[in-house]
C-alpha cells in the first residue's frame, strides 16, 4: 500500500514538475527577414566606410568584424544558408552602392558561431 501511494506520489511529481521541452519552430519568413537583416547591415557599413574614403581591404574588415559583433549570439545563426546570404550581400552592394565586381570568396570570414 505504500509502495503505492509512493509511485503515485512521484509519477505526480513528475508530471508537475517535469519541464516541457519544445521543438525548435523558426519559420522560413522570419529566417529570410533576419538575413536581409544581416545583408543589409553589412552593404551599408562596407558602403558607407568606403565612401569614407577607406581603402577596400580596411572597409572590408570593418564591415565583416561590425557585422559579425551584432549578430553572432542570435539563435538564428544556426540556421542560416551562408551561400544565400553572401549573395544577398553582393545583390546588395550592386544595388545600393553600385559596386559590381565584390567577389564573394571576400566573405569568407562572415561567420557566426
Amino acid at each position: 500500500m505504500i509502495k503505492r501511494i509512493f509511485t503515485i506520489f512521484i509519477l505526480i511529481m513528475l508530471v508537475i514538475f517535469g519541464s516541457p521541452t519544445y521543438s525548435l519552430d523558426m519559420s522560413s519568413k522570419s529566417l529570410e527577414k533576419y538575413t536581409k537583416k544581416i545583408s543589409n547591415k553589412f552593404s551599408r557599413t562596407f558602403c558607407n566606410t568606403s565612401q569614407f574614403g577607406i581603402s577596400y581591404e580596411g572597409a572590408l574588415a570593418f564591415a565583416i568584424g561590425e557585422t559579425n559583433k551584432e549578430f553572432k549570439n542570435n539563435k538564428l545563426n544556426k540556421l542560416i544558408d551562408y551561400s544565400l546570404l553572401k549573395n544577398s550581400i553582393v545583390n546588395g552592394l550592386e544595388n545600393n552602392c553600385q559596386i559590381y565586381d565584390f567577389p564573394i570568396s571576400a566573405l569568407e570570414k562572415l561567420e557566426f558561431d
